[in-house]
């Protein structure tokens, strides 16, 4: 049997989808999507997506870390946990229509907060693929304006966020 390499990418019955970041005689280090690192059996019923040379690297687990990260934005669609700012946690969205014989509409506001937060993914997610695609440069730079301009839109639910640097950003004005 040949031994997975660091960089190897499997997909674990129980843990997920992960990286392998170290790797002994006996045992994997694996970095998974959901539940962090762990170790398990070189033996271990895994399905291999990407295979690494086992080659022995001197690469330091700063860089291991940095690259699973890029790799884990790169071919996932798992967004990072973004925290609700405290003073909302648990609150919630009210909707009252002008009329009054009609019901208000509630929506729990941790759930409002993560579909904001998958909408602000989703357009980072589209200005990857626009900077990565075949466009010409004004096509590119167009819809980067369209984004942006998106961004802006959204600035009102910044007060959801608790960190400052998770929230909308739209186009500066000079």
């Amino acid at each position: 049997m040949k031994l997975l390499g660091i960089g190897s990418r499997i997909n674990h019955p129980e843990f997920g989808k992960g990286v392998v970041t170290n790797v002994s005689s006996k045992h994997y280090w694996v970095t998974f999507i959901d539940s962090g690192l762990e170790t398990i059996d070189i033996d271990a019923q895994i399905e291999i997506i990407e295979a690494m040379e086992d080659d022995v690297d001197t690469v330091s687990f700063f860089d291991v870390e940095s690259s699973l990260k890029e790799i884990l934005k790169k071919w996932s669609d798992v967004s990072e946990i973004v925290p609700i700012a405290d003073k909302y946690k648990g609150g919630k969205l009210i909707l009252e229509p002008g009329d009054t014989s009609l019901k208000a509409y509630e929506l729990p506001i941790d759930t409002f907060f993560h579909k904001i937060t998958m909408v602000r993914d989703r357009l980072r997610v589209m200005e990857q693929r626009i900077n990565a695609s075949d466009l010409d440069e004004q096509g590119k730079i167009d819809l980067q304006q369209y984004i942006t301009r998106i961004y802006g839109s959204l600035t009102s639910f910044n007060v959801l966020f608790k960190s400052k640097n998770q929230q909308f950003v739209g186009q500066k004005t000079s």
